[in-house]
């Protein structure tokens, strides 16, 4: 799978899901650490990636836009844990949102949960 990674989570995850075998990419290895959301979407969409974030802001996008894509991948209550811990929870639940992700979906994933809203959302 294809991931960038937003800039609210460590360059380490990107190694991590590199490492597993995925084209993953963090915004600042593109020098866009500093882009307003809608851009960094934008350049998702543009190369078919789903962006794993931590902001919210992805999602109400997305719905206040009708957008068909890009996926999003957000982790919840994981954000204080380190980078290969969110990686190992990333993957361990790929398998079983992969066909979301791929349809076009926003995908929350938290410590012992996931909710999957497809795409478009109603705004």
């Amino acid at each position: 799978m294809r991931f960038l990674i937003d800039n609210n989570l460590s360059p380490l995850l990107a190694e991590s899901l590199k490492a597993a075998g995925h084209d993953a990419v963090h915004v600042r290895d593109l020098a866009m650490q500093a882009a307003p959301d809608p851009v960094v979407l934008e350049r998702a969409q543009a190369e078919e990636r789903v962006l794993v974030s931590a902001d919210t802001d992805f999602g109400g996008l997305l719905s206040r836009s009708h957008a068909s894509g890009p996926s999003v991948l957000l982790i919840r209550r994981l954000a204080g844990r380190r980078a290969a811990e969110q990686s190992a929870i990333i993957l361990a639940n790929l398998d079983q949102v992969a066909e979301d992700l791929a349809a076009g979906a926003v995908v929350v994933i938290g410590d012992d949960w996931i909710r999957i809203r497809r795409l478009p959302m109603p705004g």
